[in-house]
Order: structure tokens, then C-alpha cells, then sequence
């Protein structure tokens, strides 16, 4: 093999500018995942892009490295789009750790956080701005950000932010930047909103597939159980027990199942968190930290919390309750298995979500391995403060879907 063939596929070869380059081979990156390596060279260029991955594929540095780049040698703003908080943070965190190093500016515009700061700190001009949609408009309507100097706007994880309501957001900020700008979108999955938001606001974008739509991690062991809604707690007692070795992410589909669990779990004596929309950003920072470096076990979350969840060694995803869609339920798993090692992910599903299983499995093309339950532990008593404050509330703990398949009145969303 010659040594040309021996340097291909390798960051060096993308056009990455020195400097960056550097500082990427001294943080140990040395060989692009796939988007990254399909998706580099022609952002560099300046090329829409539209890139159709999962999560933890590493499009944050797809997006980010071009964005940084272009921004060194072209001036003017870059602005990155995400769904969630968490995810926010996120990405500011891995674009600071390659561009801190050259000077890099970076502002978080989000809720949950003072907007005063958040204005004052977009008046000092930063190289890139990363924004939740709904605190972004709020900020412009006040006229205290306006997108004149974007040069560069990633929109990412585009179908959850359809998905939860931000599409007058996302048409307002696309109308708002410069027509002169490039425009990279990162989605999941491509339903017909997102094509439409694509043709409408891109100029021939590129568009990049790394795996097909609805393709679930290869490396995570899928199971179901069939249980009741009234065993669901006593079947979570026992895998608890079974794995009380492992990290585990659990997903309900309500804030206040989210927060019931988690008491739940820690009356079962474990450390257990959650993350939903009623909890303060630090609250959801310090339950995110916390169960990063191990003080929590579990964590339990919801799917509007859920985005920028990254974390590498979680061993199990648990769907306490299966998502409203198919297509979360892939995101959800992919939590687990991440960074080369493999994970499982565990559904609990009554037997009225059959239909809903088997749109699962039409999503993913594989069959979920229905498994005997285990012989279930008695149902522990709870607290007598804690019974009244349950027969208090008119809505019933952990409500799932009515018989017919439809969302209970009572869910809130998280």
C-alpha cells in the first residue's frame, strides 16, 4: 500500500487550514467519521448542505469545523440552530475545545438562562451563536440581536424542532439571515417539511446520507416486554436489580411520570435523576453532570429534554413508555452502544401497542425480540405522603394511550 492510499480518509486530506488541523491531531482526531468526511470538503467550499444522519455520527464537527474556517477567513457571524438547551451547550462545548485555541467567540442564546447576559454578550460581536429557536425570535423581536452579519446558519436536528412546534421560528430566522449565506440543515429523518424548508431557503444543497432513514445502531441488543401499565414499576424493580451495575437512561412520556419514576427509583434505593421541561436549566445541568460522572445512575427523561444527551457509557436505554413516534424511538436508543461499545435497549409495551411495535419494526427493518417477563418483585409501598399526593392529582401515573391508540388528555408534554 502507498503512502497516498495510507493518508486517505484522513482529516488532513479534507482541506482543513493548518492552524485547525493542528489543533484537531493534538485533540487526538485523526480519522473523520463518515459525515465528516463526506460533508467537510464541500462546506469548506461554501456549498449547502443537507445531511441526513443520527445521532452521535459526529455532525457536530461536520458543521462546525467548515462554520469555524470560513468564519477565519471570511469574517462575519455563524449561527447554529438546535432544538434543546442541552444540546446547545453541547455543541458550544465541542466548538470551543478545537476554537478556543484560535480565538474563537462563542455566545449561547437560550431559556432558562438571563437574557440580559445573553444580550449583552451578542453586542460584543461573537463569532458564533448557538440558539434554541424560541429565545433566538424573542431576543430579535426585542431587537436585541438581528442576523445582518450571519454568514453561515446550521439548522440542527431540524425534525425535532419541527417536530415540537418551531417551524414559525425556523421560517423567521431563515427569512431574517442574509440571502448570501451558506445554509446547512442536519435532520434525522426527511419528511416533506424538511424537503420543503430545504427547497424553499438552499441553494442546490448537497445531500448527504450516511445511513438510511430510520436505521438503528448496529451494536444495540433490542428487546420488549409485554406487561401491564399496573406492573410496569414492579418489571422496572427488577431489571433494576438485574443490571444494578449499569448506567441507565430511561425515557416517559410525560414530565410528571418523568418525575414520579424518579422518586419511584430512588425509593427503590437507587440514584436516579430526571431531565424534563419543568425542571430550571440548572437543575437539568446539574441532573445532566451528575449523572455524567456517576452521582446518578439513572437518568429519567423525556424526549423535548432529551436532545443533547451525550453521553458515552450508557449501557441501557429504557422506554419506560414507547415514544409518540417512530422515529424517536430510534433517536432514543441511539443514546446507547455509542463510541464503539454496545448497549441494549429495553421497551416496556402494554397489549394494546401492538400496532405501535410493529411501525417500529417497519422503521428500523428487524423484528423486536419479545422476551417472558421475569418473576416480578411484590409492589412496594409507597410513602403514605406520597399515596395522598397520588389520589390527590385526577390523572392517573403513568397514562399511556386509551385502548384505541389515541394520546390521553392528561399527557404533558416534557
Amino acid at each position: 500500500m502507498t503512502k497516498k492510499e495510507l493518508d486517505t480518509g484522513r482529516f488532513r486530506d479534507l482541506g482543513i487550514g493548518k492552524n485547525l488541523l493542528t489543533i484537531l491531531e493534538k485533540k487526538g482526531f485523526d480519522i473523520p467519521t463518515p459525515i465528516q468526511h463526506q460533508i467537510i470538503p464541500g462546506a469548506l467550499q461554501g456549498k449547502d448542505v443537507v445531511g441526513i444522519a443520527q445521532t452521535g455520527t459526529g455532525k457536530t464537527l461536520a458543521f462546525g469545523i467548515p462554520m469555524i474556517q470560513r468564519i477565519a477567513f471570511y469574517k462575519g457571524q455563524g449561527l447554529i440552530v438546535v432544538p434543546t438547551r442541552e444540546l446547545a451547550l453541547q455543541v458550544d462545548e465541542a466548538l470551543r475545545d478545537i476554537g478556543t485555541p484560535i480565538g474563537l467567540r462563542t455566545v449561547v442564546v437560550i431559556g432558562g438562562a438571563s437574557q440580559h447576559k445573553q444580550s449583552r454578550a451578542l453586542k460584543q460581536s461573537p463569532h458564533i451563536v448557538i440558539a434554541t429557536p424560541g429565545r433566538l425570535v424573542d431576543l430579535m423581536n426585542q431587537g436585541a440581536y438581528t442576523l445582518d452579519q450571519v454568514k453561515s446558519i446550521t439548522l440542527d436536528e431540524a425534525d425535532r424542532m419541527l417536530d415540537v412546534g418551531f417551524l414559525p421560528q425556523i421560517k423567521r430566522i431563515l427569512q431574517s439571515v442574509p440571502k448570501d449565506r451558506q445554509t446547512m440543515l442536519f435532520s434525522a429523518t426527511m419528511p416533506k417539511s424538511i424537503s420543503t424548508l430545504a427547497s424553499t431557503f438552499m441553494k442546490m444543497p448537497l445531500r448527504i446520507e450516511i445511513a438510511p432513514q430510520g436505521t438503528s445502531a448496529e451494536n444495540v441488543e433490542q428487546e420488549v416486554f409485554v406487561v401491564t401499565k399496573d406492573n410496569k414499576m414492579r418489571l422496572l424493580d427488577s431489571l433494576l436489580q438485574q443490571y444494578k451495575n449499569d448506567k441507565m437512561l430511561l425515557f416517559s412520556r410525560t414530565k410528571y411520570g418523568a418525575k414520579r419514576i424518579a422518586r419511584d427509583i430512588r425509593d427503590m434505593g437507587h440514584s436516579a435523576t430526571e431531565i424534563h421541561s419543568n425542571r430550571s436549566q440548572a437543575q437539568r445541568k446539574a441532573a445532566l453532570d451528575g449523572f455524567i460522572h456517576g452521582k446518578y445512575r439513572v437518568l429519567v427523561a423525556t424526549d423535548i429534554a432529551a436532545r443533547g444527551i451525550d453521553v458515552k457509557d450508557i449501557s441501557i436505554v429504557l422506554n419506560f413508555d414507547l415514544p409518540d413516534n417512530s422515529e424517536d424511538y430510534v433517536h432514543r436508543i441511539g443514546r446507547t452502544g455509542r463510541a464503539g461499545r454496545s448497549g441494549k435497549a429495553i421497551s416496556f409495551v402494554t397489549s394494546s401497542q401492538k400496532h405501535d411495535v410493529q411501525k417500529i419494526e417497519h422503521l428500523i427493518r428487524k423484528s423486536l425480540p419479545v422476551l417472558s417477563l421475569p418473576e416480578l418483585p411484590p409492589q412496594r409501598k409507597r410513602p403514605p405522603q406520597e399515596q395522598r399526593q397520588d389520589r390527590g392529582r385526577n390523572r392517573a401515573p403513568y397514562r399511556g394511550r386509551s385502548s384505541k391508540g389515541n394520546r390521553g388528555r392528561a399527557y404533558h408534554r416534557g
